[in-house]
């Protein structure tokens, strides 16, 4: 045994470590400790110690690279927010919290204990009830997504025992939908958030391959697309988005698809084995299903309607520079142009005619255009929609119906960081953080909905990390340079920074969400400095 390692005895036991002197961290700062031989995240805040587990519950990044701000551990990665204290996750992506551990510290040494039991855990779920069959209160969640889910485990960590229904229209019960596009062959087992065994020791029904057609809230009612109507006493819709179709003539001709389930997924992939895709549209979901088929097809065209991708939301040197990693990978981009008709040979795709006139050899076309909110089913309801068919909440995640909330991406929504303007978001963390807000109002706990944007696209292995809103910026300020592919950039409205986007600058943009989570304003002044000391950097 290690000569600073204590064990006690008992079914409880603990191994003891002197991990460090006490005057060691400072204020802000954080280092990985090994007890026994599991390691430990040691973290110093307003004098005071606390330990937790070592690896974001997301994807298992290592969070000593993450951003520390006040008492809040936010991942380098995707952003999830850990307490430090508790180890309760408080802002998403990811459900788990962090396992907490004991810190003692006696004459100028600190010491964490660590349970025998817990040496292999790295994360923790909250504690939950379970429904009881005599409480005949209904929670309706329409849509299987995010915002669902984290919906159910709210309302059964805040002790509500009455049923719960989730109503999803695909195959499988809640899953990981952004690694759809980046991994297209992926297995379900790999992406399913929660195991059914999760589902039952809670008392969350989950209904699969079961799709709304109408709401009548007079009668507090959903009829489903089996014909059958569920009562409810509270519902929350939450149904997401689906892909945008092609329009153009030979859209129906087989080998012409779109991403949106899992089977989507899996089909795209085995189609364009050693075959010609032509994406169209040079979004984020068509970029990233072009760079994973830059080594399986046989060739990879991308059409894009702008010079640049993204060129609106993270600014033309930032799409140039990912489509010249792209077309290292033999990935051809026809831009300011778009599809006017798809011809066939058989009934299947052959060619794609292109409005510049080109044409491009093709065996299967992938819609890549954008998303249209799933809230046709609610003609005739009187829940308002705005002019795009979002749904409109409040703050709370309230529609104008009583008893009816909405969450995820089928929303429009007052953003806090962007003065409660109205916005439409389609990130997984907002669905995630949505869901929570709703959760709480239906248990007549209401807490507004703070949370900073936060997304992250891969191309090729690499992250492009993004937090804040950006719309209407006017200028974009770059640390590192963008030709390296390595920079953080900011972007500028009215003087100050409203969103960062980085690559291989982690954890500029973790810390920058840190920031706007607490309400400060970034100047530009600051963006411009050389001293990023503030970003942590």
């Amino acid at each position: 045994m290690n000569p600073h390692q204590e064990s006690s005895p008992g079914e409880d036991e603990e191994v003891t470590q002197l991990v460090c002197q006490e005057a060691e961290l400072k204020d802000g700062q954080m280092k990985e400790v090994s007890v026994g031989e599991k390691k430990v995240l040691l973290i110093r805040t307003s004098g005071q110690y606390s330990a937790v587990g070592n690896q974001c519950t997301h994807y298992n990044a290592p969070l000593v690279k993450g951003a520390l701000v006040g008492d809040r551990l936010r991942c380098p990665f995707h952003g999830a927010c850990f307490n430090v204290k508790t180890g309760d996750i408080e802002e998403y992506p990811g459900l788990d919290c962090l396992p907490s551990y004991k810190v003692k510290v006696q004459d100028g040494q600190v010491y964490v204990s660590v349970n025998r039991k817990s040496l292999n855990t790295t994360r923790r779920v909250k504690e939950m009830c379970s429904a009881v069959p005599e409480i005949k209160h209904t929670i309706l969640l329409i849509g299987g997504g995010p915002a669902s889910l984290v919906c159910a485990e709210m309302l059964r960590q805040n002790c509500y025992q009455g049923r719960i229904i989730m109503v999803t229209k695909d195959t499988l019960p809640p899953f990981d939908k952004p690694k759809l596009s980046k991994a297209l062959n992926v297995e379900s087992s790999s992406i399913v958030l929660r195991s059914s065994e999760f589902f039952q020791q809670y008392g969350i029904e989950v209904w699969t391959k079961k799709e709304a057609v109408s709401l009548n809230p007079s009668d507090k009612a959903v009829k489903m697309s089996d014909g059958t109507l569920q009562h409810y006493d509270q519902l929350l819709i939450a149904t997401g988005c689906r892909a945008k179709l092609l329009s153009c003539p030979g859209n129906e001709l087989t080998g012409v698809k779109a991403l949106q389930s899992y089977e989507d997924a899996k089909e795209i992939h085995s189609s364009c084995l050693s075959r010609r895709a032509v994406i169209i549209g040079a979004s984020f979901i068509g970029m990233e299903v072009a760079s994973y088929l830059a080594d399986k097809a046989a060739s990879v065209a991308v059409v894009g309607a702008t010079t640049y991708p993204y060129e609106r939301s993270l600014g033309p040197d930032i799409g140039k520079m990912t489509m010249q990693m792209l077309a290292e990978h033999n990935v051809k981009f026809y831009m300011n142009d778009g599809a006017t008709e798809i011809r066939g040979e058989n009934g299947k795709v052959k060619e794609v005619v292109l409005k510049s006139g080109a044409v491009l050899e093709a065996d299967v076309v992938i819609a890549a255009i954008g998303v249209i909110p799933n809230s046709d089913f609610l003609a005739g309801s009187e829940v308002d929609l705005d002019s795009k068919k979002a749904i409109i909440v409040d703050k709370f995640m309230r529609t104008n119906i009583a008893d009816v909330f909405s969450a995820g991406d089928v929303t429009s929504f007052p953003l806090a960081f962007h003065g409660d303007r109205r916005v439409n978001i389609g990130h997984w963390q907002m669905s995630q953080a949505q869901g929570r807000i709703a959760a709480l109002a239906m248990l007549k706990k209401p807490t507004k909905l703070e949370s900073v944007p936060f997304f992250w696209t891969v191309l090729l292995g690499k992250s492009i990390r993004f937090a804040g809103y950006g719309e209407g910026y006017t200028e974009i300020i770059y640390k590192g340079k963008v030709e390296d592919r390595k920079f953080v950039a900011f972007y500028i409205k009215d003087e100050v920074v409203v969103a960062g986007a980085s690559l291989m600058f982690d954890p500029a943009v973790s810390q920058l969400a840190g920031l706007m989570a607490t309400g400060q304003h970034i100047p530009k002044a600051q963006a411009q400095a050389d001293d990023l000391s503030w970003l942590q950097m």
